[in-house]
């Protein structure tokens, strides 16, 4: 579906506004805020990918420091 001023096309096919009936326009109206929020939720997936990815790394750099410390000190004995 794309849009251009009162001009709506879905499957090719150019529909006016002004010739819908109100429960097309309810339905193109839910449409359009499904696909805002659509696009708001993988803004908010990238977010969480990128958080999880910054503690699983803080995670494997904080275990990785304890084994060093550990190993450091099984060699000083």
């Amino acid at each position: 579906m794309s849009e251009q001023s009162n001009v709506i096309t879905i499957d090719g096919t150019e529909y006016s506004q002004d010739d819908l009936d109100d429960s097309q326009t309810y339905l193109i109206n839910q449409i359009k805020d499904l696909q805002g929020k659509s696009a708001n939720l993988r803004f908010q997936l990238d977010q969480v990918s990128v958080a999880q990815n910054a503690f699983t790394n803080s995670l494997i750099t904080s275990l990785k420091n304890e084994e060093d410390v550990l190993y450091e000190n099984v060699n000083e004995a």
